[in-house]
């Protein structure tokens, strides 16, 4: 007898090819379509989160995925165990068919350990699910005389399921929208984190990925900071099943370092730790960053293009050798067991032409690396996203209060539709987003810096088109330019200097009825 017939094979490849996908790009889609056939539900490409819609909707094939799982495994297992033919492909194919059912079984308890993560509840505690979850992998993958291709570990297939789970929450909860380029930018976060081939990743580059360092690049205010939380905090931890717990926590191994924020020494003491005495202040031994991060732990770098130049000589040793000393040491050397990930909104190529930043610590850098794009480009790809993004702003705001934060929400799209527009090129980008909307719950307004309003540009615009035409008297055109050069300039001796008048001619010229068009707001 077969093991699987033809239609049982179909949907049995589907459901395999879903665990060894990038979730974020459109072939788990296709995936979901072989698997499901006829009784597949058409949904967006690109998944993304998007504030008060229910995951069931987000994933409508999820509970139908799994379901067929569960009759794919119990059937074949029959099969299997009564001596049904089967091939090397075969009993690889069954073992991916078990992999997902038993991602899908228990993964609402590896999303509540994620989130309680999230809350600050320590990951230190016996997991409660592995008795249950260890019964079923011996159930479906240790059969009477069949030695599977994979010989999978239960201990490391239970550690890659919870890296799974916590690497999609962390993109799918800090990456927010529906554009291309926002789409591209989960997937790229997700081969960070896995490379782009799962299945070389599950044989043993898990292991080697703490050594390839990751550069973010982008705009300020892009979210870069949340693309190296998310890989950061997605690394893969080993479960120690005798003590039924994993070795580590990912929340208490991640460090962040913003180098702008602080003086070139102390970013060393900070990064490299110092010995008691080494500079004025240094009263006692202390660890950095590089020896306190753990073999699972990732050490953060923002701003790295900022970074002082003897800064940048210490740190290529460390990329280079994983080894540095505290300051104040030269005999005890360190060693750096962790993973390093750096920002930058500088282009660094630029810097680099420029003497200001090492060719050689680049090169160390860019063996990976993710671009953010600006918000105004997301907002040209998809316009609907701005009140995705929005939402998803007041609620983290008024996280306390969803119904407050909906209303929020929807006063802060009315505002900006009107007064900023569509097209405003929010030059800030999310952070630049989030305080417009901190400004409107508190003011009910919101000031760009250095910009102007929509209103001001439809006024200039209009002006610039009444000259072209020939529309206006000289009296007219006198009047609107003189309020334009006074709006700009704020004051009469000012705008006197700039049209090369006595500042009561601009006084006499300037029409108060005009000039709230022409205002920055």
């Amino acid at each position: 007898m077969a093991l699987l017939t033809a239609k049982d094979r179909r949907t049995a490849k589907g459901i395999a090819g879903l665990g060894y996908c990038n979730p974020f790009l459109p072939e788990r889609v296709e995936m979901e379509r072989t698997a499901l056939g006829t009784d597949f539900v058409d949904h967006q490409p690109f998944v993304h989160l998007r504030p008060g819609v229910d995951r069931e909707v987000l994933f409508p094939n999820s509970l139908p995925m799994r379901e067929r799982a569960e009759v794919l495994a119990d059937k074949m297992r029959t099969r299997l165990l009564t001596d049904a033919t089967a091939s090397q492909s075969d009993l690889a194919l069954y073992e991916d068919i078990v992999l997902h059912l038993l991602y899908s079984r228990y993964r609402s308890d590896f999303v509540a350990i994620v989130r309680n993560s999230l809350r600050g509840v320590e990951l230190g505690t016996q997991v409660d699910f592995w008795d249950p979850f260890l019964n079923d992998f011996q159930h479906f993958l240790n059969l009477r005389g069949r030695t599977l291709p994979s010989r999978h570990d239960p201990a490391f297939v239970f550690a890659i399921l919870f890296q799974f789970h916590r690497a999609f929450i962390h993109i799918f909860d800090c990456i927010i929208g529906g554009s291309t380029s926002t789409a591209q930018l989960r997937a790229d976060v997700w081969k960070s984190i896995f490379t782009h081939d799962m299945r070389r990743y599950a044989r043993g580059v898990y292991r080697e990925m703490g050594d390839i360092s990751t550069l973010v690049t982008g705009p300020s205010g892009s979210g870069k900071e949340l693309v190296a939380r998310a890989i950061g905090l997605s690394r893969f931890v080993e479960f120690d099943a005798q003590r039924k717990r994993f070795v580590s926590d990912p929340a208490d191994s991640y460090h962040a370092l913003n180098l702008v924020a602080l003086a070139p020494t102390l970013i060393e003491s900070e990064l490299f730790g110092h010995k008691k005495g080494a500079f004025s202040g240094a009263e006692a031994d202390k660890e950095g960053w590089l020896e306190v991060c753990s073999p699972q732990g990732t050490v953060f770098l923002d701003e790295i293009g900022d970074l002082d130049p003897s800064i940048q000589v210490k740190l290529l040793r460390v990329l280079e050798e994983r080894v540095f000393y505290r300051v104040g040491e030269v005999r005890l050397p360190r060693h750096f067991l962790g993973k390093f990930i750096a920002a930058t909104n500088r282009d660094l190529t630029e810097e680099m032409r420029q003497g200001r930043f090492r060719e050689d610590i680049y090169f160390r850098l860019c063996a990976d690396m993710v671009t953010t794009p600006s918000l105004r480009e997301q907002l040209a790809e998809a316009p609907d996203d701005l009140i995705n993004l929005v939402r998803f702003v007041s609620r983290r705001i008024l996280s306390d209060n969803v119904e407050e934060a909906e209303g929020l929400a929807s006063d802060a799209v009315k505002w900006i539709q009107k007064n900023l527009g569509l097209d405003y090129a929010w030059p800030g980008n999310i952070r630049e987003l989030e305080q417009c909307v901190r400004n409107l719950m508190i003011r009910n307004t919101y000031r760009p810096p250095g910009l102007v309003t929509r209103e001001a540009t439809n006024a200039r615009q209009a002006l610039a088109e009444a000259v072209v035409s020939g529309s206006l008297t000289s009296d007219q055109l006198l009047r609107h330019y003189y309020t334009l050069v006074y709006a700009q300039t704020g004051s009469y001796e000012a705008a006197a200097t700039k049209l090369q008048v006595e500042w009561r001619t601009v006084r006499k010229k300037v029409d108060v009825d005009l000039l709230g068009k022409y205002r920055n707001r």
